[in-house]
């Protein structure tokens, strides 16, 4: 079979869209596994810093636990139901789902509780001096 002027037009003009079609596939195949890699890096950042605040908060806790667990008097009580909230909250925190629907919400809460926590104790809630390095620090 013999192929005719326009069956050559035909195999270019398809040529080309065969071409453009792969040339769209392949780089939304590349888009595709950049996003994923970028993501799986933001989601990991993201992460680091949500467990590194709720980490915070979990010592903060645990420490006044401790140095309030022997006092009797009411205000130490008192004290210490706060805490024992805040430890509650940390608990049920949902951290092997980080697709929750409630986790912003419950992060919120817990960052709300801590501050609470602080101002019946009348403790700063800026730690910023005290969570970074100071070189100006000597023993």
């Amino acid at each position: 079979m013999a192929l005719t002027s326009g069956d050559s037009f035909d195999r270019i003009f398809l040529s080309d869209n065969r071409h453009q079609a792969d040339g769209y596939r392949e780089g939304f195949d590349a888009g595709t596994r950049q996003g994923m890699q970028e993501g799986r890096t933001h989601g990991a950042s993201h992460g680091a810093r949500v467990s590194a605040e709720v980490s915070f908060y979990y010592g903060f806790a645990v420490t006044w636990k401790c140095l309030l667990q022997n006092k009797v008097d009411a205000k130490s009580r008192k004290h210490m139901k706060c805490v024992e909230a805040l430890l509650t909250m940390i608990h049920v925190f949902p951290y092997d789902d980080p697709q929750s629907k409630g986790l912003l919400e419950d992060m919120q809460k817990i960052r709300t509780k801590f501050r609470q926590v602080c101002s019946v104790m009348s403790v700063p809630t800026d730690f910023s001096d005290y969570t970074r390095g100071s070189s100006q620090m000597t023993f």
